[in-house]
């Protein structure tokens, strides 16, 4: 017998997106239905943000013990225990899982489903012996890893995230094919704790991010030992006794790279498959859901947020998400979503951090623009710390507005905090000028660069003669 539910909205994912969708409106006291047919909390808790922060927390505690002597500290060649390594990052998403668990949930008064969902018409939807039929419908069933049509590779057990923090043991040669953000991070992981490891990527590393930047990380990830193929194609793949073999190109010509464990970090691509989206006609692009400005579907009715609207794979993205939904659905105020205050964080050592527009991007839709840039080598905490390798790279358009900042080095991902909110605000250098930093700390480094911007200042006719009159007061 099917039992017909009419909540007010109706959560498809139990991910950070959905999640946050069902905290919110179960706060409001608005009924709500959240179908999750897999693990509470998605990717980002088992597969994604949490274990691979705690494999790079084990690997950094690592690399610290190698560098000890540099501060005066001898220490010698770390002894790693994989297997206690691997304890740790599931001790650590065990602690967290609470938090998203089907108990805390159904106790915020939110009904969870532990289903497949499905939509039967525009209208309905049907979960585990439930016909759903809500006022509205968001959809966050998160993404999965895009398998790239390499020849050969149905035959290799391959990893991608959702295995790869499963392992016990630390791979000889771990061959990475993607050179994005998560198969940096990986490789500097695993490099850190031991492994060979080699990236091979068809483009550029870390494409996304300015080139300026990057270059920093890319010097420190190969002086780590790291070897990073661009722009190489792979041609096939084939297993051997120790593993695997890619066949690739590149300008130099045809070469092979073979290793013991092969990782896919090729990107991702929005979960739609079984979802009955044409039934409630709702269209999928190449990437997810294709969704308008205010993350609405072709069906007024259903949202998608977070990755599987295709977009900004974040979860902090998924979260801004959840906020711009719940604000159209609670209180009929209209959201529109706005990129350009999402943040971007790559957590290599260092850090890549930004927000807003690059140089280029700020160029091309401003004209003239200021770009204005600071060293970590000349902040203190910075030479405290050994931490110098790094700078901050802001970009301002007319008036000192602020059109985008970059930062890498470390704490990079924190420190971008503060111009998300000032960029998010539409403020100005003026604003930074204003305020006071605490020494020594890397955030002067921001300070120091919009200080450089006034310089000129010191320097022009008219400003030097009012200070001379002034000076005629006493």
């Amino acid at each position: 017998m099917t039992t017909i539910l009419s909540p007010d909205i109706c959560v498809i994912g139990g991910g950070s997106a959905g999640l946050s969708v069902a905290a919110g409106a179960a706060a409001f006291g608005v009924p709500v239905v959240l179908i999750e047919r897999g693990r509470m909390g998605g990717d980002c808790l088992n597969y994604g943000c949490v274990p691979s922060k705690a494999l790079i927390a084990a690997a950094r505690h690592a690399h610290a013990v190698r560098k000890a002597a540099e501060f005066g500290v001898m220490a010698g060649e770390p002894v790693i225990d994989f297997e206690k390594v691997h304890a740790h990052v599931r001790s650590v998403i065990d602690a967290i899982a609470p938090n998203d668990s089907v108990e805390r949930f159904t106790a915020l008064g939110v009904r969870v489903i532990e289903a497949d969902a499905r939509f039967v018409d525009r209208d309905t939807v049907s979960a585990g012996g439930f016909t759903i039929r809500a006022r509205r419908f968001v959809i966050a069933t998160g993404s999965s890893t895009v398998i790239p049509p390499i020849p050969g590779l149905s035959e290799i057990d391959y990893l991608t995230n959702e295995t790869v923090f499963d392992l016990t043991r630390l791979p000889e040669h771990l061959v990475i094919i993607g050179a994005g953000p998560v198969g940096m991070e990986m490789a500097q992981a695993h490099r850190r704790l031991g492994a060979k490891v080699t990236v091979v990527d068809a483009g550029r590393a870390l494409a996304r991010q300015d080139p300026e930047l990057t270059r920093i990380v890319l010097d420190r990830l190969r002086g780590e030992g790291i070897e990073i193929l661009e722009d190489t194609r792979i041609l096939a793949v084939e297993k051997t006794g120790q593993g695997l073999r890619l066949h690739c190109e590149n300008r130099d010509g045809p070469l092979t790279v073979e290793g013991s464990a092969l990782l896919l970090a090729t990107g991702r691509k929005g979960n739609t498959a079984g979802l009955g989206l044409e039934t409630a006609n709702i269209a999928v692009t190449a990437t997810g859901i294709a969704v308008d400005a205010s993350l609405r579907t072709g069906n007024r009715r259903v949202y998608a947020i977070g990755d599987a609207a295709g977009g900004l794979q974040f979860t902090h993205a998924a979260n801004y998400h959840a906020a711009l939904v719940l604000r159209e659905i609670l209180f009929r105020l209209p959201a529109r979503e706005n990129r350009a205050i999402v943040p971007r964080a790559t957590f290599t050592d260092p850090e890549i951090a930004s927000v807003g527009l690059d140089e280029d991007e700020a160029r091309k839709r401003h004209g003239t623009v200021a770009v204005l840039r600071w060293p970590y080598a000349e902040n203190d905490r910075a030479q405290a710390e050994r931490a110098t390798a790094g700078l901050i790279k802001i970009v301002a358009g007319r008036r000192g507005k602020i059109l985008g900042v970059g930062i890498v080095g470390a704490g990079a991902a924190e420190m971008i905090n503060m111009w998300s909110v000032l960029i998010a605000n539409g403020q100005a250098l003026r604003h930074v000028r204003s305020a006071v930093a605490p020494y020594p700390t890397m955030t002067e480094i921001g300070k120091r660069a919009v200080i450089a911007y006034y310089a000129p200042l010191t320097r022009t006719p008219f400003v030097r003669a009012v200070i001379r009159l002034l000076r005629r007061f006493g």
